[in-house]
């Protein structure tokens, strides 16, 4: 078949795009004849499968995402595709795969003015094309929390699908570890006693980096001067950085970019914290579990549940308070806890319980596709992605 993917912007370490991108991948794999369509891409373009630019054009983030549904309204029908997977809420997909919280939710008491800006409007809008009773998505859902929630604002039929964590299988095990913390530590001139504290994200304020330096500030003495945050993923180290240097870590703490190379951060680090003021699922939370990982984390994380069932960390509840993240580090950089929180993580990904997200996905997605273009609809259907205008261009 011939399928559409359809997202945003790709960039390599966004934990949505590297989805989309495995799950495409898988899709190709079975011989299907995958394309891309996005309005930028950052980083090499695959040879198996093809990409379409769209561009970005509009003055505004609602600007932006309306013109390039517009787009794609106009593109698609030309492309005789057998159905499009779509992974930001987007009218007229066949399949949704569902990274994002219910916004409808998220306004239900604010302000009523607020579902008047252009930015609400059109995230209601989109997101209304894909839930809203009657509409034709299959909907792939990582957690089943926000399913209800749906229901309630849209009377969603049942057309949810809840998927596997998305960790991926990399073969690694406890016998790895050594190896990956002393390489780790001489390539960046640490010391081999150094305690490593890992933070990995792409959008440092939503991800929380702010709390865990201050977590990092409030160690005593003895453990801030073993203590080394590193910091992994692609945003402006900016008021991050002046931040630890306000509180005198600025050499403890260190901006290494969106990297390639996290899983072997991962094996080699001792803790990984995750302070999130909001994160629908938390993709590196399991990623780091299959790699051995403890982890802090805060509750508003998906994937917190499977820390807690792994006894592989600490989760922390809402609402947060930072003093509780200061004590839970303190704690959990003693050897013993370290130790018995990655035997149990270990033991946890052993069990399975991590993988199957991205081949069930992919499963879901030619099955929708192959039942649809075996038995087509009896009437005609409208222009794909047919978007209005709500007057705010």
């Amino acid at each position: 078949m011939k399928i559409g993917f359809v997202l945003f912007d790709y960039f390599p370490f966004g934990g949505l795009e590297r989805d989309c991108f495995r799950i495409a991948s898988l899709c190709a794999e079975q011989g299907h004849e995958v394309t891309f369509f996005t309005r930028t891409w950052q980083g090499e373009q695959p040879a198996h499968m093809k990409v379409e630019l769209l561009g970005r054009h509009g003055l505004t983030i609602p600007a932006r995402n309306r013109h390039f549904a517009r787009q794609l309204a106009e593109i698609l029908p030309r492309r005789e595709l057998d159905g499009v997977a779509g992974f930001n809420k987007l009218p007229g997909l066949d399949v949704y795969y569902g990274a994002d919280p219910c916004y409808a939710a998220a306004l239900e008491g604010k302000p009523f003015w607020k579902r008047w800006l252009p930015r609400y409007r059109q995230y209601l809008q989109f997101e209304r094309a894909v839930f809203q009773r009657g509409a034709r998505t299959v909907i792939l859902q990582y957690i089943p929390r926000d399913i209800p929630l749906y229901k309630k604002f849209y009377g969603t039929e049942d057309r949810f699908h809840v998927l596997p964590p998305n960790a991926r299988r990399h073969g690694s095990s406890a016998d790895d570890q050594p190896a990956a913390r002393r390489r780790v530590r001489e390539q960046n001139s640490w010391s081999a006693d150094a305690l490593i504290v890992l933070f990995v994200g792409s959008d440092f304020q939503r991800k929380g980096l702010d709390r865990v330096i201050h977590a990092l500030a409030a160690l005593e003495p003895a453990l801030r001067t073993r203590a080394r945050l590193a910091v992994l993923g692609r945003d402006e180290p900016g008021r991050f950085a002046r931040l630890a240097d306000r509180l005198g870590i600025a050499e403890r703490v260190h901006f290494l970019g969106g990297r390639h190379d996290v899983p072997e951060w991962m094996l080699a680090a001792d803790l990984m914290v995750h302070a999130a003021r909001s994160e629908n699922t938390g993709s590196v939370l399991v990623e780091a579990l299959s790699l051995g990982l403890p982890e802090i984390v805060t509750e508003v994380c998906g994937y917190a549940s499977h820390v807690a069932a792994a006894r592989a960390g600490k989760v922390l509840p809402e609402p947060f308070d930072q003093a509780a993240l200061d004590r839970a580090l303190a704690e959990s950089l003693a050897p013993d806890v370290l130790a018995s929180w990655r035997a149990n993580a270990w033991t946890y990904a052993a069990t399975g319980v991590l993988f199957g997200c991205h081949e069930r996905a992919a499963e879901i997605i030619i099955e929708t596709l192959a039942r649809r273009r075996a038995k087509p609809l009896a009437t005609p259907q409208p222009a794909r992605l047919n978007l209005t205008t709500d007057g705010h261009g």
